[in-house]
């Protein structure tokens, strides 16, 4: 059930048979010279309406914006603070609860730490306030590389690399422009920080895009799908 689809007496009756719903965080991102800036929000929100057609499950509107702090002088990135994110999804589980819903997937498509800890954050915030709903806050990139592991060739592979070129080609082959580079950046060593980051990424890759094939992609996907769909079951039957 796909909310921004569905009419108001559509979302009531939908209630009736679930009260799960799907909430994908995206961002807007370089993903080199090769992918489109969604696509991190591509993924996240393809796997909820894929998971939707294997049980009942309420698919929110995709966020669009997160957290970037390694991307941020890439040309295209569009980076929002942790408690500009936080927010979002304290807001939208709020309003979500407020019409019966009470199990909430997080799946976030942009695996940047502080992003995901922003939402972790939000995530234990909102259970400790509610003590009726049941929350699960997933990154879509740890399912896929975990999961994917017999089918990526790809050691280290993360960011707009055969993983995520992959995914795009299968669902979006229009948005894939050639092939991409392989890169593995080098940044300071010891924890020191940059302010230039592009500096020492200028590709915006983190892997190898020329090893991504549509199939993989659609092999992916069904994994993490199938994850999120035994994740929505084991969420119901949850016993606080």
């Amino acid at each position: 059930m796909i909310i921004e689809e569905m009419t108001m007496t559509e979302f009531a009756a939908g209630v009736e048979r679930t009260r799960t719903v799907f909430i994908p965080f995206g961002s807007v991102e370089e993903h080199g010279s090769h992918l489109p800036l969604s696509t991190d929000t591509i993924q996240a929100y393809e796997v909820g309406k894929k998971a939707a057609l294997q049980i009942p499950l309420f698919v929110a509107p995709p966020i669009h914006y997160g957290n970037c702090r390694s991307t941020t002088r890439h040309p295209g990135t569009i980076s929002i603070t942790t408690s500009t994110l936080k927010y979002l999804l304290k807001d939208i589980v709020t309003s979500l609860r407020n019409h019966g819903l009470f199990n909430f997937i997080v799946l976030t498509g942009h695996a940047g730490g502080a992003h995901r800890m922003a939402l972790q954050d939000a995530g234990e915030e909102l259970i400790a306030e509610f003590t009726d709903i049941r929350m699960a806050v997933v990154t879509e990139y740890e399912l896929a590389s975990r999961e994917g592991a017999p089918i990526v060739e790809t050691d280290g592979d993360s960011h707009a690399g055969e993983i995520e070129t992959s995914r795009i080609l299968h669902t979006h082959p229009h948005l894939v422009k050639g092939t991409g580079t392989r890169e593995f950046p080098h940044f300071p060593p010891g924890g020191i920080l940059v302010r230039d980051k592009k500096k020492y990424w200028p590709g915006g890759v983190w892997g190898d895009p020329t090893k991504a094939t549509a199939d993989k992609g659609r092999r992916l996907e069904e994994l993490v799908v199938a994850k999120v769909v035994e994740l929505a079951r084991k969420l119901e039957a949850f016993d606080w």
